[in-house]
């Protein structure tokens, strides 16, 4: 069973779910647009079981404790540091690191910045930003998939996300995640400054750098029926990564692995690590 909690740090009280013993060896877990740590609820018992010491945060803007309202404090470099800030309150000097969608993105730079505080990596979804900066100067197909990401700097997008009970939000899992965890989501996403917050880790995208080649050792999972990442842009992720790399293909699976397919993912999370 997942423990809830929050976690002081010198960025704000995030929220979170773990699991684990306070000694178990540790994994750090990071959710992604529209979503929070509940995405990763079975990932978290399943490791705690496994005797691993599982934590996963709402992240900035998703915890009502960190949750400013200026744009370029959602800047990737802020994200990295509530990551950094949060592992610090745990005691954490080294953890494996799990990302997902806008997660993926965030644990990306963390290894490529401080490669000494990542044991292993596990990026799903959302390829190194580099080879997703490449597919969609090269890859037509890519650059209709990353279309959405447009829409949602737009300062009506609050608005049409919201509108007729939240229909557009809702539309985006693509009836691929239980209905109770679409209503959650849409719950937190509704509730005062909650959506513009999440929104704004898009409108600050333009000031990311793109992060450095990884040299921990890394797995990379993407599903086929992702309709946000084509074949161009994951096929390209190995170019990104110096260190020992995976490439994990998932057949018949959409953009929402962790809650699509959680057994599986989980297996790989723990065969990885291992």
């Amino acid at each position: 069973m997942s423990e809830y909690g929050q976690i002081e740090t010198t960025s704000g009280t995030f929220d979170s779910i773990s699991a684990g013993g306070p000694g178990d060896p540790p994994v750090l877990l990071l959710h992604g647009f529209p979503q929070a740590a509940q995405e990763w609820a079975h990932q978290v018992a399943v490791l705690g079981h496994a005797g691993r010491r599982a934590v996963a945060f709402d992240q900035r803007g998703y915890s009502p404790g960190v949750r400013p309202e200026d744009v370029l404090d959602y800047r990737m470099e802020e994200l990295v540091t509530d990551v950094l800030a949060v592992t610090d309150a745990l005691g954490w000097p080294e953890f494996d690191l799990v990302g997902h969608d806008w997660g993926a993105a965030v644990a990306w730079n963390v290894a490529a910045s401080f490669p000494e505080r990542v044991r292993t990596l596990t990026a799903v979804s959302i390829p190194h930003p580099g080879a997703l900066h490449a597919a969609l100067r090269e890859d037509e197909d890519q650059h209709l998939r990353s279309q959405y990401m447009s829409v949602f700097r737009e300062r009506t997008a609050e608005r049409k996300l919201l509108a007729d009970d939240a229909a557009l939000l809702r539309r985006i899992f693509d009836w691929k995640i239980p209905p109770s965890a679409v209503d959650e989501y849409v719950g937190r996403m509704s509730e005062p400054g909650a959506l513009t917050a999440a929104l704004n880790w898009y409108r600050a995208m333009h000031h990311n750098p793109i992060p450095d080649r990884v040299a921990v050792p890394t797995m990379y999972v993407w599903s086929t029926e992702d309709a946000a990442i084509g074949s161009t842009a994951a096929l390209g992720c190995e170019k990104w990564v110096s260190g020992p790399y995976r490439f994990e293909m998932v057949e018949d699976v959409s953009h929402w692995v962790p809650e699509e397919a959680p057994d599986l993912m989980t297996g790989l999370i723990l065969d990885h690590i291992r």
